[in-house]
């Protein structure tokens, strides 16, 4: 893995250096505005991003969003300046969040600016990072470092430099006056909490009884959602035959049991292209959609500004995604399948074939079913990128390919709403959802990443 990273700033470098101009030429460039360059900067960060939370203790799926997010509003600040009035800084439009714009009538390298705010922005967002990614981040600040440091002038290369560092000290105090969500590393678990008892509601389930995984969640701040973007109704507990609930928990035992007799490939392949919440296995399911959006930015080759403001807003529809679905979670606390089907459809032993441990045993997530947070998040990114690429955009999916742990091999969507759907669905033949937990998580994300769109960066 480090040989391949290593091969990506390699490439990515040789990228930077065909941009720049002679000696000569560095007053031009160092005026050209965040358009003026490539994406292979913030690309390059992000890759490593999906490395570092893969790997980083604590980074579970809503806070790895959270951070992801936090970082990339940074990068957009440290560069937003030099969009010619084409975007604006949130500076003053969220509460508290107060970034002084770069001194007038100097000269100023947004590309230096931009790398300095990311260097910083990890080293502040992943302090618990193991020794591994630790040398990772700073391999890859020396290397972009030296190579940026190459072409400019002096001064011009400090002030640059210190401006990001400014932007990303900045947007990381405010996320320490977000008491809930502001190191939420730390305590993924809150051993106080009280699960609420009920035959109908969710309880810590099988095969390792965890507590519950960040249950005051929902009261993280938002960049955009509001506490009225909520999920509908759940389905009514029943025990009955014929109920809704009974007969999604029909499908989801039925799917799984075939699943484990060998049949149905098609869906074990859905599971499993999508299961990214098995912790150092993969990345979490919020940096899926991070994979996703690189890829996309490596094919579209997308300017740095543009690069920047589409990373920041998929975060920042990631980000929301996880607090109000978290929240929904919590809300109505609804029981998972595998409770359901144990104690109600006469299979005491049944089990999910989620992250298989290699000698027999399978996963449920420590958290209340409804609705799903895959969903979520694929709804709130599905979102986005539609509005950046268009809502016919056809791509396959490459994230896992190469992988030999579980089936990865590409697949290929005709549009993002019909990613983010298969998305959705895979987490029903994995046995650990209803697919009105899907069809719920599909609607709330929509309605984030609308809110996200709809933020005045223009």
């Amino acid at each position: 893995m480090k040989k391949n990273l290593y091969l990506l700033f390699t490439v990515s470098l040789l990228m930077v250096s065909s941009c720049q101009k002679d000696d000569d030429d560095i007053i031009i460039v160092n005026s050209s505005p965040a358009s003026q360059y490539s994406f292979n900067i913030p690309l390059t960060w992000n890759q490593l991003f999906l490395e570092v939370e893969r790997y980083t203790p604590g980074y579970r799926p809503p806070v790895s969003a959270r951070n992801f997010g936090y970082i990339n509003l940074i990068a957009y600040e440290a560069i937003v300046h030099g969009s010619n009035e084409k975007y604006k800084s949130f500076s003053g439009h969220y509460s508290g969040l107060t970034i002084t714009p770069p001194e007038y009538g100097v000269e100023y390298n947004w590309e230096i600016s931009l790398n300095a705010a990311y260097e910083k922005a990890f080293e502040l967002f992943f302090p618990i990072a193991p020794a591994e990614q630790q040398f990772q981040m700073l391999d890859v600040s020396h290397i972009l470092r030296t190579e940026l440091q190459s072409f400019v002038a002096t001064d011009v290369y400090q002030r640059s430099v210190e401006y990001g560092q400014y932007v990303a000290q900045a947007v990381y105090d405010w996320s320490t006056e977000d008491d809930w969500g502001h190191e939420g590393y730390l305590s993924n678990t809150d051993p106080d909490y009280v699960v609420p008892p009920g035959a109908n509601l969710w309880k810590p389930t099988y095969p390792d009884f965890l507590p519950p995984l960040l249950p005051h969640w929902g009261k993280v701040r938002t960049f955009a959602a509001n506490p009225n973007d909520v999920a509908p109704p759940p389905p009514s507990f029943s025990t009955f035959p014929g109920s809704q609930l009974h007969e999604e928990a029909l499908e989801v035992r039925d799917l799984v049991n075939e699943i484990k007799a060998g049949n149905n490939e098609e869906d074990y392949w859905i599971a499993e292209f999508w299961s990214d919440d098995c912790p150092i296995l993969t990345f979490t399911p919020a940096g899926r959609l991070v994979s996703i959006t690189n890829q996309l930015i490596a094919i579209e080759r997308l300017d740095m500004l543009e690069t920047v403001v589409t990373y920041a807003k998929v975060g920042m529809a990631l980000s929301d995604a996880g607090v109000r679905c978290w929240s929904e979670k919590y809300r109505y606390n609804c029981l998972r399948p595998i409770d359901y089907i144990r104690a109600y459809m006469g299979e005491p032993n049944w089990n999910t074939v989620m992250c298989p441990d290699g000698s027999g045993g399978f996963y449920t997530p420590n958290f209340p079913t409804y609705p799903s947070g895959h969903a979520t998040f694929a709804g709130a990114a599905a979102v986005v990128l539609e509005d950046i690429f268009g809502s016919n955009y056809t791509f396959t999916d490459r994230s896992h390919e190469g992988r030999t742990e579980f089936r990865g091999s590409p697949r290929t969507f005709n549009s993002f709403s019909e990613m983010a759907a298969e998305n959705a669905y895979s987490r029903v033949p994995l046995g650990v959802h209803f697919i009105s937990d899907s069809d719920a998580g599909i609607e709330l994300g929509n309605i984030i990443g609308a809110r996200v769109v709809d933020l005045p960066w223009q």
